[in-house]
Protein backbone atom coordinates (compact mmCIF):
# COMPACT_ATOMS: atom_id res chain seq x y z
CA UNK A 1 0.00 0.00 0.00
CA UNK A 2 1.36 3.71 -0.77
CA UNK A 3 1.19 6.20 1.71
CA UNK A 4 0.06 9.53 0.44
CA UNK A 5 1.98 12.15 2.09
CA UNK A 6 0.36 15.02 4.32
CA UNK A 7 -0.87 17.97 2.33
CA UNK A 8 1.45 20.42 2.09
CA UNK A 9 0.61 24.13 2.25
CA UNK A 10 2.23 26.97 1.21
CA UNK A 11 2.08 27.93 5.47
CA UNK A 12 4.58 24.76 6.32
CA UNK A 13 7.10 25.23 3.70
CA UNK A 14 10.50 26.07 5.43
CA UNK A 15 13.80 27.15 3.50
CA UNK A 16 15.95 24.56 3.49
CA UNK A 17 13.57 21.64 4.15
CA UNK A 18 14.62 18.54 2.38
CA UNK A 19 13.04 16.19 -0.38
CA UNK A 20 14.29 12.64 -0.04
CA UNK A 21 16.76 11.04 -0.12
CA UNK A 22 15.21 8.38 -2.04
CA UNK A 23 16.89 5.59 -3.45
CA UNK A 24 15.23 3.60 -6.92
CA UNK A 25 16.39 1.66 -9.45
CA UNK A 26 15.63 1.77 -13.02
CA UNK A 27 15.46 -1.16 -14.78
CA UNK A 28 16.57 -1.80 -18.57
CA UNK A 29 13.11 -3.68 -18.78
CA UNK A 30 11.42 0.20 -17.25
CA UNK A 31 13.54 2.07 -19.40
CA UNK A 32 13.21 0.00 -22.38
CA UNK A 33 9.51 -0.16 -22.26
CA UNK A 34 9.19 3.55 -21.37
CA UNK A 35 11.37 5.05 -24.52
CA UNK A 36 9.15 2.70 -26.39
CA UNK A 37 6.07 4.11 -25.25
CA UNK A 38 7.17 7.29 -26.54
CA UNK A 39 8.40 5.91 -29.94
CA UNK A 40 12.11 6.62 -29.05
CA UNK A 41 13.07 2.90 -30.63
CA UNK A 42 16.77 4.00 -30.64
CA UNK A 43 18.99 1.61 -29.95
CA UNK A 44 20.36 3.40 -27.09
CA UNK A 45 17.49 2.71 -25.32
CA UNK A 46 17.07 -0.80 -26.00
CA UNK A 47 19.91 -2.83 -24.49
CA UNK A 48 23.58 -2.30 -23.37
CA UNK A 49 24.69 -4.66 -26.89
CA UNK A 50 22.52 -2.32 -29.03
CA UNK A 51 24.05 0.91 -27.31
CA UNK A 52 27.41 -0.11 -27.91
CA UNK A 53 27.24 -1.75 -31.27
CA UNK A 54 25.06 1.23 -33.11
CA UNK A 55 25.79 4.25 -31.06
CA UNK A 56 29.57 3.68 -29.60
CA UNK A 57 27.79 4.59 -25.85
CA UNK A 58 28.95 2.60 -23.20
CA UNK A 59 25.73 0.91 -22.30
CA UNK A 60 22.21 1.03 -22.28
CA UNK A 61 20.95 4.87 -21.18
CA UNK A 62 17.43 5.71 -19.80
CA UNK A 63 15.87 8.21 -21.62
CA UNK A 64 16.12 12.18 -20.22
CA UNK A 65 12.64 12.81 -20.25
CA UNK A 66 11.80 9.53 -17.90
CA UNK A 67 14.66 10.80 -15.43
CA UNK A 68 13.28 14.77 -15.94
CA UNK A 69 9.33 12.47 -14.88
CA UNK A 70 11.29 10.83 -11.95
CA UNK A 71 12.39 14.24 -10.55
CA UNK A 72 8.67 15.42 -11.06
CA UNK A 73 7.48 13.00 -9.24
CA UNK A 74 9.94 13.53 -6.02
CA UNK A 75 8.42 17.00 -6.03
CA UNK A 76 4.58 16.42 -6.38
CA UNK A 77 5.00 13.36 -3.56
CA UNK A 78 6.48 15.90 -1.22
CA UNK A 79 3.41 18.45 -1.86
CA UNK A 80 0.80 15.62 -1.69
CA UNK A 81 -2.43 16.11 -1.82
CA UNK A 82 -3.66 19.77 -1.29
CA UNK A 83 -3.25 22.76 -3.07
CA UNK A 84 0.16 22.82 -4.35
CA UNK A 85 0.78 21.86 -7.62
CA UNK A 86 4.55 21.86 -9.73
CA UNK A 87 4.23 25.13 -11.63
CA UNK A 88 7.87 24.54 -13.88
CA UNK A 89 10.82 22.37 -13.54
CA UNK A 90 13.84 22.47 -15.54
CA UNK A 91 16.80 20.27 -15.67
CA UNK A 92 20.55 19.57 -16.82
CA UNK A 93 21.85 16.17 -17.63
CA UNK A 94 25.67 16.09 -16.43
CA UNK A 95 26.10 12.16 -17.52
CA UNK A 96 24.55 9.13 -18.74
CA UNK A 97 22.12 7.65 -16.37
CA UNK A 98 22.60 4.05 -17.12
CA UNK A 99 19.19 1.93 -15.69
CA UNK A 100 20.47 -0.83 -13.62
CA UNK A 101 22.15 1.30 -10.82
CA UNK A 102 20.92 2.48 -7.71
CA UNK A 103 20.29 5.96 -7.82
CA UNK A 104 18.93 8.70 -5.34
CA UNK A 105 17.06 11.55 -5.76
CA UNK A 106 17.46 14.79 -3.41
CA UNK A 107 15.93 18.23 -3.38
CA UNK A 108 15.55 20.99 -1.10
CA UNK A 109 13.87 24.41 -0.99
CA UNK A 110 15.63 27.02 -1.91
CA UNK A 111 13.03 30.32 -1.77
CA UNK A 112 9.99 31.14 -0.88
CA UNK A 113 7.71 34.12 -2.38
CA UNK A 114 4.86 35.01 -0.02
CA UNK A 115 3.09 37.52 -2.98
CA UNK A 116 3.30 34.19 -5.75
CA UNK A 117 2.86 32.00 -2.61
CA UNK A 118 5.41 29.94 -4.29
CA UNK A 119 7.99 27.92 -3.65
CA UNK A 120 11.45 27.60 -5.55
CA UNK A 121 13.30 24.04 -4.87
CA UNK A 122 16.87 22.49 -6.10
CA UNK A 123 16.45 18.70 -7.08
CA UNK A 124 19.09 16.33 -8.61
CA UNK A 125 19.49 12.89 -9.06
CA UNK A 126 22.68 10.67 -8.31
CA UNK A 127 24.67 7.87 -8.60
CA UNK A 128 26.06 5.25 -6.15
CA UNK A 129 29.27 7.48 -6.56
CA UNK A 130 27.33 10.70 -5.44
CA UNK A 131 27.83 12.00 -8.59
CA UNK A 132 25.32 14.45 -9.49
CA UNK A 133 23.94 12.98 -12.90
CA UNK A 134 20.85 15.31 -13.48
CA UNK A 135 20.35 18.00 -11.20
CA UNK A 136 17.43 20.96 -11.99
CA UNK A 137 14.97 23.25 -10.31
CA UNK A 138 11.41 23.44 -9.61
CA UNK A 139 8.79 26.13 -8.82
CA UNK A 140 5.78 24.98 -6.69
CA UNK A 141 2.59 27.50 -6.62
CA UNK A 142 0.25 26.98 -3.66
CA UNK A 143 -4.01 27.65 -3.60
CA UNK A 144 -4.91 31.03 -1.78
CA UNK A 145 -5.15 31.00 1.65
CA UNK A 146 -7.54 28.79 3.33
Amino acid sequence: MVTRAPAKTFETVVIGEMLGPHAIVITREQARNYALACGMSTPRFMSDEDARREEGLPAMLTPGNMTLGILAKLVTDWLGSGSGQLARIGTTFRSFVHPGVELTLHGFVTHTDQAARSADLDVWMENEDGERLVVGTATVAFGPAE
